[in-house]
């Protein structure tokens, strides 16, 4: 009985060592997805009503759905650019607006250095501040004061500090101020009075710059002279006073006011005439007298 079974344990010993091994196969690098069999998803809306959407038909409306949006969303943007870009859009106004200033800020810049450098300031002075008016009745006050800036930049790389200056004190400020008041719809009385004003004091302005850069007091020669051409006439009509520099003084001012009011009503007329022709006379303010003229 044990010979039988220590026979059996050594045969069945011998098999086990003699049979080949097998390996374990190797694992897949990616695990295999599950194979989806298309079958029919129900979704309940109501006890009585079942509704039923194949995987396929589900993945079509979403896409469709998907694809619908993105169309409205170009759609939508699309339009949005057409606006902008349309007559009326922000877009193009805005770009109107900047390459208007630019083109006024130029010319301004070009003629008055033309002008000065071929000594012919004096028959086009006249028509320096147009430009500025012409911005602000069009665009706005903010956009004659760009345009004022662009053009004394302009003549500050071109004819340095000293030129640009002049121009600011001279014509731009000027221009500027008379853009503003009508842009605002001043009438032409309060126009005339401020511009005035403001043409006294930047030519008093000018000649205080000119007198320190020269180094020489130009106010003190001009009383000088104004009090011995006052001497002088009246010596001429036997009046034996010598005037005071007060009297001189207030001589001085009364002519420099009424040069800058002769030179404002001019501009005044001027610019009215032009701005007309332009066809931005409903803008524009009027005397009575003037609009029976045009």
């Amino acid at each position: 009985m044990n010979l039988l079974r220590i026979h059996h344990d050594r045969t069945s010993f011998l098999l086990h060592r003699t049979a080949p091994r097998r390996l374990p196969l190797p694992a897949p690098p990616f695990p295999r997805p599950p194979k989806l069999h298309p079958h029919p998803i129900s979704v309940s809306l109501s006890p009585s009503r079942t509704c039923s959407f194949g995987a396929h038909g589900f993945s079509k409306h979403a896409a469709t759905a998907y694809g619908d949006e993105k169309g409205e969303s170009l759609d939508g943007e699309a339009v949005e650019m057409e606006e902008d870009l349309s007559v009326d859009g922000v877009v193009y106004q805005n770009t109107l607006r900047l390459v208007e200033c630019s083109m006024f800020a130029a010319l301004s810049g070009l003629v008055y250095f033309l002008s000065n450098s071929l000594s012919i300031e004096n028959y086009f002075g006249c028509f320096f501040g147009l430009p500025i008016v012409i911005s602000s009745m069009r665009w706005g006050i903010a956009a004659g004061r760009k345009t004022m800036v662009a053009t004394a930049v302009l003549l500050l790389v071109l004819s340095g500090p000293l030129k640009a200056l002049t121009y600011l004190l001279m014509h731009g400020l000027l221009g500027l101020t008379i853009g503003s008041l009508w842009r605002l719809g001043a009438s032409w009385g309060a126009s005339i009075f401020i511009s005035t004003l403001v043409r006294a004091l930047c030519a008093m302005g000018y000649v205080l710059i000119s007198s320190f850069l020269i180094r020489e007091n130009i106010l003190d020669l001009i009383t000088i002279n104004l009090h011995a051409s006052i001497s002088f006439l009246f010596t001429a009509s036997g009046i034996n006073t010598v005037p005071s520099m007060n009297l001189i003084y207030a001589i001085f001012g009364g002519v420099l006011l009424l040069n800058s009011i002769f030179l404002a009503f001019l501009l005044h007329l001027l610019y009215s005439v032009f701005l007309s022709r332009l066809g931005m006379r409903t803008s524009l303010k009027l005397p009575r007298w003037l609009e029976k003229a045009l």
